[in-house]
């Protein structure tokens, strides 16, 4: 095998040391090991590399540093950098443990004499591309832009970033190899190289879209017209110099210390017992821990005890009147505090404040116990006069804070009569809109971005049936662990918030979506919806009469009785004795018996339809006839839903307790579950949704001028697509090729095969494939958009909204065949739902503000996927009516026009 061959596919990783230096520096709090030495830029770059090596399998790799001393740029420029400040000396005390903990993780370190880190890497990054490996460049800088192709690709760890071709050209408005034109014309003013005075990034884009690249916009300076043509023409002598000054060197020697690739590039295993060393040394605690275990491990012992924190902690219990004047003292003086509360109940609306917590900064907080009862234990502040001695800085605008999940904590101050004010920050929307697919709890995001293991709540108050309530938990351990709370939020705030305001969209999506749709949904939470519970009883009932009617058929049909519920009976029934086609097998090799399954039996053979509407409406009587009257809440006479906000990457919002958005809309008694939510007297229920939004939102993402002149035009897009696919007029379109057309249209924006096509309408596949290949015929700028969006999500890893939400797909380049086929599928999809669940939750923002405004008594108190429910007063029905599509039509401005459908009702149904 030929050198060349030997390294054809491989991955060659290079982290941009230098890039991250000041990054990581400014980004973390001032941290300090053990002697007091200053460790946040080490933190930033040790867990930064640690991140790039679990999610880039790379063969080869290097660490990339800037040498001391002059470049060869230097002797071209004297005054390159010369405006640079000198590194400040807690980023220069960190230098040597940096490098020496590159090396001790297995990185090959480079620093060439002059030569900068940037030449170094574009040096690598050719050869590398040269002989057909795959190059990921981990830097935040934008001047490496310019090194993008089909085989190099951009990554920012401390923005989520990832740059393709089609990305850098979506992030700077030229593609990769126009990158040293735009950087030429705007200059750098961190290198202290001039470009044309007062052309910034759109003047540049717009110069290089007209004349197509640098040389020939020189060509034509004399035709560029007004002060910044002027300015051009005046800058033409130093331009040459300045694009030579930009433009990454990729042949520069960089022997000794790269002889080849695969001779210096290697990517080595961790040295443990260094590392072990190294993290003691500067107070890596929990990667302390990690090292021990590996060094155990390899000697075949077993795993020391955990560690605690690095950062010094001092946590107050707060038990006298003159301590808590001093925190009082202390939050109200704070420009940011972390606000939490401990309490009896995770139902928010039943819960019983048991201590709040505080901290202004890292590594202090209090706790104020008020309503413990453990033991034996000491007279805490009476829970009223805390909380109205609180009340105003608890309610104040002014007073800013921060939470976990600060919704639940609004909740539970309601609940005695406090409205909390000045959310300012919410860590578990932060990582929601940072990392959507990850875990969002404390625990894991304190491990995950501060390396920090927390106390958990089942370390202090026990598991299963030997779990206590918190309020029996001693003050000594409550405090240890709320006081902690409090401290972790304020540090992942640090931490996380740097990103998320990093990144505009990021922030938009943040700041202007999910934080106030938080207080949105605490407010719907808050006044829940009126349920019949004797209309439910009576439908219980009915539905208990019909179960025992089709159990009793399904034993007929059977020839014996037999456990519905028993997958083994079942089976049995089915592929032994009646002698059905075993339609799949499960993983231990035996006849699947599941829906899927069920479905395609119940097409050709009557019992597994028995049990299919058995199976059915079995759950909607334990789901909902039965355990919904039992959900209202004794105080206010309505059921109160939670809407959790981190869940889907999509963005849409998930019901729990109870679920409303599963109920069946399909069948007859899952309509009639919706007739049971009601409006009170003298009110009526509003429901409003968008019309065809996916639909709506593909033609705008997808710019197809088929679909974007239909959607225009105001035509029936069904209709419209059936007169394309089957190349008829719109009037001579018939009822099946209508329903044919909308299968096409909603499967293909979820990435529908043919052969999900041909089962869903009952056709060859050869006719379904048929039907798709006229549709991306007919729609090409649907064919070209998911074409791009898949091989965008593949090089991204995450997809976006129209809003600039990133929707991430763990699976896009990994899992098995299945799942990553799914993530494919959902790549496609995604955007369409994510922008969905965007616009929803600015409708419900714009309709809160709208009724706070206007002073009216309606009341959002259900959101469902696309719909907003209200209940409105009578007298206001019109007002409401007329106002509510306006405003949801409003919240944005797509290519197509959005339409917002309005029902009025007595009950939802009627409503919907």
């Amino acid at each position: 095998m030929s050198e060349q061959q030997s390294l054809e596919g491989k991955t060659l990783l290079l982290v941009d040391g230098s890039s991250y230096l000041y990054r990581a520096y400014h980004a973390l709090p001032d941290l300090r090991g053990p002697s007091g030495e200053p460790t946040g830029a080490l933190h930033g770059i040790v867990n930064m590399l640690r991140r790039m090596r679990k999610d880039v399998h790379a063969e080869y790799s290097a660490c990339v540093f800037d040498a001391k001393g002059k470049t060869f740029r230097d002797d071209w420029y004297p005054q390159y950098k010369a405006n640079r400040p000198s590194m400040p000396e807690d980023l220069r005390a960190q230098i040597e443990p940096i490098h020496e903990a590159v090396r001790a993780m297995g990185w090959p370190l480079l620093m060439i004499d002059g030569v900068e880190a940037d030449d170094v890497i574009g040096t690598l990054a050719r050869q590398a591309a040269q002989r057909g490996m795959r190059v990921v460049v981990s830097t935040g800088d934008k001047d490496l832009a310019q090194l993008v192709n089909d085989r190099v690709t951009l990554v920012n760890t401390m923005t989520n970033e990832t740059l393709d071709a089609a990305a850098v050209t979506a992030k700077f408005g030229v593609p990769p190899e126009r990158i040293v034109d735009y950087l030429t014309l705007v200059g750098d003013t961190v290198d202290n190289v001039p470009g044309v005075e007062k052309c910034g990034p759109k003047t540049a884009v717009k110069w290089l879209t007209q004349y197509g690249d640098l040389d020939n916009l020189l060509a034509n300076a004399a035709q560029v017209k007004g002060a910044v043509g002027d300015n051009l023409r005046r800058a033409l002598d130093w331009l040459p110099m300045g694009r030579k000054l930009v433009t990454v060197a990729l042949d520069c020697d960089l022997a000794p210390q790269v002889t080849s690739i695969e001779a210096s590039l290697q990517t080595q295993p961790e040295d443990a017992e260094v590392l072990r060393d190294f993290f003691s040394r500067h107070g890596f605690k929990t990667l302390l821990r990690e090292a021990e275990a590996a060094v155990a491990s390899q000697a075949g012992e077993p795993a020391p005890a955990p560690v605690a924190d690095t950062i010094e902690r001092q946590y107050d219990a707060v038990l006298t009147w003159e301590q808590f004047d001093a925190w009082l003292k202390t939050v109200e003086a704070a420009e940011l505090t972390a606000f939490d509360t401990e309490t009896t109940s995770l139902d928010a609306m039943q819960a019983q404040l048991v201590g709040l917590s505080f901290s202004c900064e890292p590594g202090r907080a209090a706790y104020i116990p008020v309503a413990h009862r453990a033991p034996g234990e000491v007279e805490q502040l009476p829970r009223d006069e805390v909380l109205a001695r609180l009340k105003h800085w608890l309610e104040s605008p002014d007073h800013k804070k921060v939470g976990q999940n600060l919704k639940y904590d609004a909740h539970v101050l309601e609940n005695y009569g406090i409205k909390l004010g000045g959310i300012a920050h919410d860590t578990l929307l932060q990582s929601y809109v940072l990392e959507s697919h990850r875990s969002h709890d404390m625990d894991s995001l304190a491990s995950r971005h501060l390396g920090v293991t927390t106390v958990k709540y089942e370390d202090v108050c026990g598991k299963g049936a030997k779990q206590i309530g918190f309020d029996e938990v001693t003050i000594e351990r409550a405090t240890e662990y709320a006081a902690e709370d409090a401290d972790i939020t304020l540090r992942l705030h640090r931490a996380l918030y740097p990103d998320v305001a990093r990144e505009a969209t990021l922030e938009f999506v943040y700041r202007d979506i999910e934080m106030p749709t938080a207080r949105v949904l605490q407010r719907m939470e808050r006044n829940g919806v009126l349920v019949d519970a004797a209309r439910l009883a009576a439908q219980s009932d009915e539905i208990g009469r019909k179960l025992v009617t089709l159990e009793n058929e399904a034993y007929t049909l059977a020839g014996q009785q037999f456990n519905l519920n028993s997958p083994k009976q079942i089976g049995d029934i089915f592929f032994t004795q009646l002698q059905l086609p075993v339609v799949k097998k499960t993983a231990s090799g035996a006849p699947s018996t599941d829906e899927e399954v069920l479905q395609k039996l119940a097409e050709d053979y009557p019992l597994p339809k028995v049990l299919l509407e058995y199976r059915g409406l079995a759950k909607l009587k334990s789901t909902y006839t039965d355990k919904l009257p039992k959900m209202v809440n004794p105080a206010t006479g309505r059921v109160h839903t939670n809407y959790a906000q981190a869940v889907a990457i999509t963005g849409r919002l998930a019901s729990n307790d109870p679920n409303l958005q599963n109920i069946p809309v399909r069948t007859a008694e899952g309509r009639r579950i919706r007739e049971a939510f009601v409006a009170p007297p003298g009110s009526q229920l509003v429901s409003a949704d968008y019309s065809q939004i996916e639909l709506r939102i593909m033609a705008h993402i997808s710019g197809d001028e088929s679909l974007l002149r239909a959607f225009a035009n105001g035509e029936d897009i069904h209709r419209a697509t059936a007169a394309e696919i089957f190349a008829v007029t719109p009037l001579e379109v018939s009822s099946e090729q209508r329903r044919y057309a909308k299968v096409i249209n909603f499967g293909l924006i979820y990435g529908m095969s043919a052969f999900g096509l041909a089962a869903n309408l009952g056709i060859e596949r050869d006719a379904a494939k048929q039907y798709i290949d006229r549709y991306f015929m007919r729609y090409p700028g649907v064919a070209r958009y998911m074409d791009e969006t898949r091989k965008s999500a593949k090089a991204r890893g995450y997809v976006e909204t129209v809003f600039g939400r990133r929707l991430w797909l763990p699976d896009i380049n990994g899992g098995n065949g299945p799942r990553r086929q799914a993530a494919e599928r959902a790549a496609i999809n995604a955007p369409m739902q994510g922008t969905a669940a965007d616009l929803i939750k600015l409708s419900m923002i714009a309709v809160q503000r709208w009724l706070d405004d206007s002073g009216l008594q309606t009341r959002q108190i259900m959101q469902v996927h696309d719909e907003l429910v209200l209940e409105v007063p009578d007298h206001e029905l019109a007002e409401v009516r007329k106002r509510l599509p306006e405003l949801m039509c409003s919240v944005a401005k797509l290519k197509v026009p959005l339409v917002a459908e309005v029902g009025v009702g007595e009950n939802w149904e009627q409503a919907h």
